[in-house]
């Protein structure tokens, strides 16, 4: 029988069948489950609670009402948004009671902020907090090798970025490049560029496979949602470990990540990022040319002037 549809209940009052507290909850769960098995809600992030067990528990909110949410630990895992409180998002998922408290919840598997204007105010929150560390501090930063062995490039292996940094650095100065492929975007974007940067500073110095002198960290252009794997906190971090000297070459020239403030320098473009690595050796061959001849002309000239006196 369902509880809350006994139409006979209502209209025999006094008479209406008694049911348990268990019962009630339970007709209640069944009827908040099957209307609501998939919602998406738009709302700002209240509270957000991360307890030792990994769940998160949050709220999400508007002018009026709250909604309690909670996110287990293996899906909060796998969110591209990591929930911080204040920001704007639409989170999907479903409704749920919890009996024991006579409350209702949102079990979210999926959130996104709810327009560019949530990202930039999340972006500009994140940057604040890292410069607060001293993360963005010019005298932190690190001078380039002048002419390094092996540069470390982190990128998508496939794709006309690789394809400029190599055949720029083939034209200026021949090096031995070794390539990390990772996502250049999407929810695998940042852990993948962590692992990147970690991985290469772990190497060990003329090992088998050689430590690199430089890092570049590169991807084309795109709109502010493709290039947020670099807006990532996380990706910030990992390019201020780093014991590598690390470029940033992220989008075009207008285009500015977090990873841009932390990196050592930022260029504007994946081809202007090879030039800042590796001189022009035909630049080098003539000014060593160059050299050579008046270090051959200072010396006929001193052999000259002695042979004068003598």
């Amino acid at each position: 029988m369902d509880l809350l549809d006994d139409e006979d209940g209502d209209r025999l009052g006094g008479n209406a069948p008694e049911f348990t507290v268990s019962e009630l909850s339970g007709a209640v769960k069944r009827t908040i489950e099957g209307g609501f098995s998939r919602v998406r809600v738009r709302g700002e992030l209240g509270r957000v609670s991360r307890p030792r067990s990994g769940h998160v528990y949050l709220d999400l909110k508007d002018d009026r009402s709250v909604l309690a949410g909670v996110i287990w630990k293996g899906q909060a895992a796998k969110l591209a948004t990591p929930p911080e409180e204040g920001l704007e998002v639409v989170a999907t998922g479903r409704l749920t009671t919890f009996p024991g408290q006579s409350k209702y919840q949102i079990i979210i598997d999926s959130l996104e902020p709810a327009g560019v204007g949530a990202l930039m105010a999340m972006l500009e929150k994140r940057k604040k907090a890292l410069e607060a560390e001293g993360l963005f501090a010019p005298e932190r930063k690190r001078p380039l090798p002048f002419l390094p062995e092996v540069i470390g490039v982190v990128t998508s292996p496939s794709g006309a970025v690789i394809r400029d940094i190599l055949h720029r650095l083939r034209d200026r100065f021949p090096r031995k490049v070794l390539i990390w492929p990772v996502a250049v975007q999407g929810e695998k974007c940042a852990p993948e560029v962590v692992r990147a940067i970690a991985g290469f500073n772990a190497m060990t110095p003329g090992g088998a496979l050689p430590r690199p002198d430089l890092l570049i960290v590169a991807r084309g252009g795109g709109s502010i949602e493709d290039l947020w794997g670099f807006n990532d906190e996380a990706v910030a971090r990992a390019a201020a470990a780093s014991q590598i000297p690390l470029i940033s070459a992220v989008g075009h020239e207008t285009d500015t990540t977090l990873i841009d403030y932390v990196s050592d320098r930022r260029a504007p473009t994946p081809t202007a990022a090879a030039e800042l690595a590796v001189p022009v050796r035909a630049d080098l061959l003539a000014t060593l040319g160059a050299a050579g001849g008046r270090l051959t002309g200072a010396q006929a000239r001193g052999l000259s002037i002695r042979g004068q006196r003598l």
